[in-house]
């Protein structure tokens, strides 16, 4: 398709209003753990399973729809994406046993993996030339409804108990309907007539290498701060805190990271992508170290800090994948998005299971060092050469 010098607000607005749609229904499930505990009588490590299953359907299906993304010009995965999430998440409230808690989550999870590819891939063709900072925006839709989402759902359980939640299907379904008008039709990758493999060998090319070092810090990230989202609300739980105050915790922390992934991606497209994987990676460590140890109150200012740092490179990583891979965005935004934070989820089992042995606290605590150990294979990444988006293709 032809690329536009000049950002295409509509398409944009529309795109990052589906990504907050999809996450907002998958930001129900971690402030809400403390409740699947007691109520299905759950050990740390199925909630660490409940996690690491969700994400293992994000590692299956992403890729794949990446693929399909790049080939062929529908808005299936775009809308039905969302639309699963909005229909199956809402279910845990009347879920009847672990099992089928655990069934309605994975199908919610295969619907929020459907639409992320596509929907990052699209971004580009309608940014212009502020490519990192329509990333960015659009970043800041999923990381918003992480915010806002858990305040949401823990209000209303509170007030009206577990079993409403099925009636939030009713915002979701509206704002599909707006949906259904604004989303234009993807463009397409041109890359119809190649198999899987040749597709990413077509997409990936001699940058594989760049491509895999970024895919491995983001692996990393998630990782951690899937750890940290997860297990801290039990924490919190344990040591006496209200689920409303629960649900601040876990908005405060993505909250954060929309206000650092839009100050990142506009700092981005003036300084470049590297100095500040530096700086937020290395300060990562001791503020989820403080969100660890700082007593009362004073919680809630770490959990601002950890959620700054730790989410604000996720819009670059994506976006420095397609700047290196720029004829299979959506591919390279699957591996970024999908297999990276679905791969990172997963190991939250791990997580878990080291909790039970040993506890939640001593075992965060080790992973924080994790973030600044990923400077090493920072440096080890190229930075490219910024390119105008209308020249490619």
């Amino acid at each position: 398709m032809e690329h536009s010098r000049s950002t295409d607000i509509k398409v944009i607005f529309g795109l990052t209003l589906v990504h907050f749609i999809g996450d907002f229904y998958s930001s129900f499930v971690n402030p809400l753990l403390p409740l699947f505990v007691k109520q299905f009588s759950l050990t740390l490590t199925q909630v660490g399973l409940i996690a690491g299953i969700s994400r293992f359907f994000a590692f299956i299906v992403q890729p794949s729809v990446g693929y399909l993304a790049d080939h062929y010009r529908t808005r299936f995965f775009v809308l039905g994406g969302p639309l699963l999430a909005i229909l199956f998440i809402p279910l845990v409230g009347i879920a009847s046993g672990f099992l089928v808690l655990l069934l309605v989550i994975s199908l919610g999870s295969i619907g929020s993996s459907m639409f992320h590819p596509t929907t990052a891939g699209m971004v580009s063709p309608y940014s212009g030339r502020r490519f990192g900072f329509s990333m960015s925006i659009f970043n800041t839709g999923g990381t918003l409804a992480f915010g806002i989402g858990p305040l949401f759902i823990t209000y209303l359980v509170s007030t009206y108990g577990l079993r409403a939640s099925p009636f939030t299907m009713i915002i979701g379904l509206a704002v599909m309907v707006v949906l259904f008008k604004i989303i234009p039709v993807p463009g397409g990758e041109r890359l119809e007539n190649l198999g899987f493999m040749r597709s990413i060998k077509e997409a990936l090319g001699t940058v594989w290498r760049s491509i895999m070092l970024i895919w491995l810090v983001m692996v990393l990230r998630a990782f951690v701060s899937q750890s940290f989202l997860i297990f801290v609300p039990v924490l919190y739980s344990t040591e006496g805190y209200s689920l409303i105050s629960i649900g601040t915790v876990v908005s405060l922390f993505t909250v954060a990271g929309t206000i650092s992934g839009l100050l990142a991606g506009h700092l981005s497209d003036r300084i470049g992508y590297k100095p500040i994987f530096y700086l937020a990676h290395g300060l990562t460590t001791p503020s989820l170290y403080l969100l660890l140890y700082l007593p009362g109150n004073w919680v809630y200012l770490s959990v601002f800090l950890a959620g700054f740092f730790a989410m604000a490179t996720l819009p670059l990583g994506v976006a420095m994948a397609q700047e290196w891979a720029p004829k299979g965005r959506s591919m390279v935004s699957s591996l970024m998005m999908g297999l990276a934070f679905g791969l990172g989820g997963m190991m939250t089992t791990l997580t878990g299971t080291l909790a039970d042995i040993f506890s939640i606290r001593a075992v965060l605590g080790f992973l924080t060092i994790i973030p600044l150990l990923t400077t090493g294979l920072i440096h080890l990444i190229p930075e490219k050469k910024r390119i105008c988006w209308e020249n490619v293709i």
